[in-house]
Formats: C-alpha cells, structure tokens, sequence
C-alpha cells in the first residue's frame, strides 16, 4: 500500500516527542551552610535562617532542602557525614549551594577550624567534586557579612580571607560564584548603623549581630536569588518576586 505525502509528514512528525509536552521534573536546590542559613524552630524565634526565605523567591518546579545546620564549617559538615547524605539523595541537574565560613573562623576549635588558602579550600573541593559526580551542579556562595560597624558609620567586613579563598577555588575550579560577602556588606553599608538593627536578631533581650529576623531573612535571601539567574545557574524566568515584598507573615517556625 503506498502512503500520501501527508501521510508520511503526519507519521515522522508523530514519531518526534514534542518540546515542552512532557513533564519537567521538579530539581532540588540543596543548601549545605551553617546557622545563618538554617531552618529555624519555634523555640528560636524570631531568628530565622535566609535558607527559610529563598523558597519564596522561586518557582515551584525548584524545591529548596535547606541542609544548613547551627554551628557547622565546611570541615564540621563533612566530618559529620552531612555531605554524605546529600550526595546520596542528590540527583543529575541538582543544585548544591554551599555557604560556610562563620564557624571555620574559629580557631580554639579544632573540630570546626579550617585555614582559608588551605584546609578551608580542600573541603570545599569535597562539595565541589561530590556535586559534580552526581551530575549534580555545586555553587559557592561566600559568608553573608555579620552586623559590624566602626566609629565613622562604615559597614566593616569581618570575614578574614575566607571570602577572597572561596572566590579563588571558584575561579580556578570554574563554579558559580554567590560573592553574598560583597552584596550584604553593601547592604548594611546602605542601610547604616541604626536601621541595620531591624534585619538582625534584635529583641528586647538579645543583640545579636550575626542572625537574622524575617526581613533579614527575605533581605539576604533576595540576595542570594538575584545572583542565581546573574550567574546563570538557574534561568531568569526560575526567579520571581524579587521586586515585590515579602510578608514576614510568610515565615513560619516549626515545632522544635
């Protein structure tokens, strides 16, 4: 039986799946950071990690696991097999975002310290390869800046040379790089010495310069989305809200 011409266009273009009709799977946006990041419990309230807020700033189909835990480093993370069981749940087309730096400062603690140019980078290579050999895509964001100013009013980096080691090792192993230092000291810097109180810790008994409250949260969380798209690690259109305002009533703190 010989075929028309039609017949034989209908039947090759049947034959070819269609762009955009079969479902996208959802990717998971991994956060391997410390307590700036983390998810925050009703007993720490109002404290609230950024890794609480990002969500907001993304569309549905990419799910945030927030990994982030209080009073890690990059060596505690690991030592802890916390690495280990992303890597074993991560899948191809993955994100893990990885902030650390706050806690690896802390040289009386030989559990958590990392030297910048040294052990710090070593680590982050773990992340980096371990990513990588999931076909999952690591990104590097540098430490978000604590709450510091000097008698002149000028917002003060208090980072050491972990931002500067954490922006080499992304340049030399070719990662994406969140420079959230940067973008966070220049926020505070904008915002100036009183009203930087409103996005930190501060209640009626505690001054906390390092941890954030809601708008803190959403602030640094805008950051850090922002720079997704700018980086090219995730698309324009995986973005949204950005410029809209974030109800703090949005940010909830489960049961500890």
């Amino acid at each position: 039986m010989s075929l028309t011409r039609r017949q034989v266009t209908s039947a090759a273009l049947g034959a070819v799946p269609l762009v955009g009709r079969s479902p996208e799977r959802r990717r998971t946006l991994y956060i391997a950071g410390d307590s700036t990041a983390a998810q925050k419990y009703a007993d720490a309230a109002p404290e609230t990690g950024w890794g609480m807020a990002l969500p907001f700033f993304l569309r549905k189909e990419i799910t945030v696991s927030n990994q982030a835990v209080n009073g890690r480093s990059s060596k505690s993370f690991v030592d802890e097999g916390r690495l280990d069981a992303i890597l074993a749940t991560v899948r191809p087309r993955d994100l893990l975002l990885v902030q650390f730096a706050h806690n690896d400062e802390k040289s009386d603690d030989p559990t958590r310290y990392t030297e910048p140019w040294t052990t710090y980078q070593d680590y982050l290579r773990l992340y980096v390869e371990g990513a990588r050999a999931h076909g999952a895509r690591p990104v590097l964001a540098t430490p978000v800046e604590r709450r510091r100013f000097d008698a002149d009013g000028n917002a003060v980096p208090t980072h050491g040379d972990y931002p500067a080691a954490m922006r080499a090792l992304a340049a030399q192993e070719r990662v994406p790089l969140l420079d959230i230092e940067a973008l966070s000291l220049a926020l505070w810097q904008s915002l100036g010495v009183e009203a930087t109180k409103t996005y930190f810790n501060w209640t009626g008994t505690e001054q906390d310069n390092t941890h954030f409250n809601p708008p803190g949260a959403v602030a640094v969380a805008r950051l850090v989305a922002r720079e997704l798209p700018r980086s090219r690690v995730l698309a324009r259109h995986d973005v949204i809200r950005l410029h809209e305002d974030i109800p703090t009533s949005w940010i909830t703190w489960p049961p500890a």
